[in-house]
C-alpha cells in the first residue's frame, strides 16, 4: 500500500488536487482512501454527489477522538481523582483542546495504513504547509519528549519504586502513568513507521508565481529536515500560452519562469486553469491530475533512528590518528545564512530556515568531535574529527 500526502500553501488548489488525485487512482483501478483532515467538510462540495467505484473519503474527528481520549484518562485515573475529591468531566461539557485536532489527524493515518479494508493508496489532504509540517514534525518531538520525561529504562525497576519513594522522600510517578507513555510511545512509533515507509511520499501543490516558489522552496527545506520524499509538484491554476497577449501575458510569462525553474528539481505536472472553481468529478477528470508516480525523489536520511546520510571518511578508515568523517545531509534550497548547527551531547541540532530538529548522532559519530560544516551543492557537509580518547585504535 503507498500513502500520499498532499500539502501546499493556503488557497493553491490542495484539496482539490487531493480529490482529483484519489479519483484519477481509482479510475485507474486502486482501491483507494481519501482521508481529509479539516474539519469542516471540505472535500464533500468539491467531489459532488455520487459515488465512484473503488474511491472511500473519511474525514478526520477531532472531537470524538478527543472525548475518547479523555473518558479512558479519567478511568485510568480513577483512584487518584476520588482521592483528590475531583468530579468527572462529562463528554457533553469538553471540547477539544489546542493540538487535540494534530493528534486525531495522526491516530487517523496511522488507522488507515493498519486498517483491515485493504486499500492499495491512502491520499491524506493535509493542512496548509506550515501547520503540515508541524504535523509530519510531532510524532519525533512527541517522542523524544517521552524518552526524556519518562525514561522507558527505569520501568525496570519499578518494583522498586515505593521503597525508592520512601528512601527519597518524594512521591514517584504512579504506574499508570508509566503505562500510558509507554502505549502513547506505541502510537507515536507506528505513525513515525507509516512516515518513514518507502512508499510514503509527498505530493506538493503550489501556483506557479513568485509567492508559490518561495513557498515550494520553503515546504521542500522543511520535508527535506525531516527525511520526507516528494513525488511531484502539482503547479495549479496554469493559464494557457494562448492568452499571452493583452493584460493576461504577465502573468503567463510569470508562470512560464516560474515552471522552468521548477522542472530543473522537481517532477512537475501543470493543470490548467478552468476558468472557474473546479467542482465535481467531471471537473477534477478535466484537470488531469496524475494518480501516483513510481519513481519518488529519494533522501539520504530516515524519518526515525540516528541518521546515516553518506557518511564517507576522507582518508580511509578513520583511527584516532588520522582521517575525518563527513556527513552529507540533503537541504534542497537551504541557504547559508539560514542554517545554524550546535552539538549537544550524543545529538545534534540542525537548524534550517524556519525548521529545526534534534538527531541523535549514529554511535560512530558520538566518539568524534566536530571539526566543522559547509553548504555545498544543497547539501550541509558536517566533518567529524575522531577523539582519540574514545575512538578504538588500530594496531
Amino acid at each position: 500500500m503507498r500513502t500520499l500526502l498532499i500539502t501546499g500553501p493556503g488557497g493553491s488548489g490542495r484539496t482539490t488536487t487531493a480529490a482529483a488525485t484519489a479519483l484519477t487512482a481509482a479510475r485507474e483501478g486502486a482501491r483507494t482512501l481519501l482521508l481529509g483532515t479539516d474539519r469542516t467538510d471540505t472535500l464533500g462540495p468539491v467531489l459532488g454527489t455520487g459515488a465512484t467505484p473503488r474511491l472511500t473519503v473519511k474525514r478526520v474527528d477531532p472531537d470524538t477522538d478527543f472525548r475518547t481520549d479523555l473518558a479512558a484518562l479519567q478511568d485510568r485515573a480513577a483512584s487518584a481523582l476520588d482521592l483528590l475529591g475531583a468530579s468527572r468531566l462529562e463528554p457533553e461539557e469538553t471540547s477539544p483542546l489546542p493540538g487535540a485536532e494534530e493528534l486525531a489527524v495522526l491516530r487517523a493515518l496511522r488507522d488507515a495504513t493498519l486498517s483491515e479494508d485493504t486499500y492499495d493508496l491512502v491520499v491524506v489532504d493535509l493542512p496548509p504547509t506550515p501547520r503540515a509540517l508541524s504535523l509530519l514534525a510531532l510524532p519525533e518531538e512527541l517522542r523524544r519528549y517521552l524518552r526524556r520525561l519518562l525514561p522507558p529504562e527505569r520501568q525496570a525497576a519499578r518494583a522498586l519504586r515505593p521503597v525508592l519513594g520512601r528512601l527519597a522522600g518524594v512521591p514517584m510517578p504512579a504506574e499508570w502513568l508509566y503505562g500510558t507513555a509507554a502505549r502513547l510511545d506505541l502510537q507515536l512509533a507506528a505513525v513515525e513507521a507509516v512516515l518513514a515507509d518507502r512508499d510514503t511520499v509527498v505530493r506538493l501543490v503550489a501556483e506557479p508565481g513568485p509567492a508559490g516558489a518561495d513557498a515550494v522552496r520553503t515546504a521542500a527545506l522543511g520535508l527535506a529536515l525531516r527525511g520526507l520524499r516528494t513525488d511531484a509538484l502539482i503547479a495549479t491554476r496554469v493559464l494557457p500560452e494562448s492568452e499571452a497577449a493583452g493584460w493576461l501575458a504577465g502573468p503567463v510569462a510569470q508562470q512560464r519562469k516560474t515552471l522552468e525553474e521548477w522542472r530543473e528539481s522537481y517532477d512537475v505536472h501543470p493543470v490548467a486553469h478552468l476558468g472557474r472553481d473546479p467542482r465535481g468529478t467531471d471537473d477534477l477528470a478535466a484537470l488531469a491530475v496524475p494518480g501516483v508516480t513510481t519513481r519518488p525523489a529519494t533522501v539520504d536520511w530516515p524519518v526515525t533512528g540516528s541518521p546515516h546520510s553518506r557518511l564517507h571518511s576522507s582518508g580511509g578508515t578513520p583511527t584516532a590518528d588520522d582521517g575525518v568523517l563527513v556527513w552529507h545531509i540533503p537541504l534542497p534550497g537551504a541557504r547559508r545564512d539560514e542554517l545554524d548547527l550546535i552539538r549537544r551531547g550524543d545529538e545534534i541540532v540542525v537548524t534550517a530556515g524556519p525548521f529545526r530538529r534534534i538527531v541523535p548522532l549514529p554511535s560512530a559519530l558520538r566518539r568524534c568531535t566536530v571539526a566543522g560544516a559547509a553548504l555545498r551543492e544543497d547539501e550541509l557537509r558536517i566533518r567529524f574529527r575522531p577523539d582519540p580518547a574514545l575512538w578504538p585504535r588500530t594496531h
